[in-house]
C-alpha cells in the first residue's frame, strides 16, 4: 500500500488573530467541512525549526542539555534552532546551530526526517539532518554566540544504540530528538544509504 501524506487546503469562511509576539501568531480560523459544517481552529503559526543529529565515527551521538520553560524541565536535546533568517538554505542554519550550540563543523549532511511537530495546531515544521565527518572548532574561531549565549547547555556523546534505549525508556522527551535518534538508528542498518540528499524539498 502506498501511503503518502498530501498538501491540501480546506476552505477558510474568516480568520481572526488573537495574539502576534516576536515569535508567534495566534489565531482563531472558521474552516469549511467537507460535509458543508463550518469548525473553528485554533492556530499557532510558528516560523519552524532546524535539527541536527551529529554523528561521529564511533556511532556516538552529540546530545546538549537546555531548560525549557514551557514544560519545566531540562531536556537533553539535538543541537537545533529556528528558521529566523528568511531565505536562508536549512542544510546552512543547521551547520550554523551546530557550531553554535555545539562547537562542531560537518563535511557530510543528509536529510533524515521531514516532520510538523504539532500539526493538530501549529504549521512549525522541523527538517533534522544527519550531520557526519565532524571536526570540532578551534577555540580561536569560537563564535561569541558559543562562547556567551550557549555556554551554559552542557553537552555529551552517546553511543547511538544507548540513545534509543534512553528514548524508549522515556527518558528523553523532546520529540524532534527523539525522532532523530530513532531515525538515524534505523537508516544506519543500510549504512545511510537511502537519505535524501541535504537540499531535497519540502514537501
Amino acid at each position: 500500500m502506498h501511503v503518502r501524506d498530501t498538501a491540501d487546503k480546506w476552505e477558510v469562511v474568516s480568520s481572526t488573530e488573537r495574539l502576534r509576539t516576536r515569535l508567534l501568531k495566534v489565531t482563531t480560523e472558521a474552516v469549511r467541512m467537507p460535509d458543508g459544517d463550518v469548525a473553528e481552529r485554533d492556530l499557532i503559526s510558528h516560523p519552524g525549526s532546524v535539527t541536527v543529529v551529529a554523528l561521529d565515527e564511533r556511532g556516538y551521538v552529540l546530545l546538549l542539555r537546555q531548560y525549557r520553560h514551557a514544560v519545566k524541565h531540562l531536556l537533553w536535546e539535538l543541537p537545533a534552532g529556528l528558521r529566523d533568517r528568511p531565505g536562508e538554505p536549512l542544510v546552512d542554519l543547521a551547520a550554523r546551530e551546530l557550531e553554535e550550540e555545539a562547537g562542531y563543523r560537518a563535511d557530510t549532511w543528509h536529510t533524515l526526517l521531514d516532520l510538523f511537530i504539532t500539526p493538530g495546531a501549529s504549521d512549525e515544521r522541523s527538517r533534522i539532518f544527519l550531520a557526519r565527518g565532524l571536526s570540532a572548532i578551534p577555540e580561536e574561531e569560537i563564535t561569541f554566540v558559543r562562547q556567551h549565549e550557549e555556554a551554559d547547555m552542557p553537552t555529551i556523546w552517546m553511543p547511538l544504540q544507548e540513545a534509543v534505549e534512553h528514548v524508549l525508556a522515556g527518558m528523553i522527551h523532546n520529540s524532534p530528538t527523539a525522532a532523530g535518534i530513532l531515525a538515524a538508528y534505523a537508516a544506519s542498518a543500510e549504512g545511510f544509504a537511502r537519505l535524501r540528499p541535504a537540499d531535497a524539498p519540502e514537501e
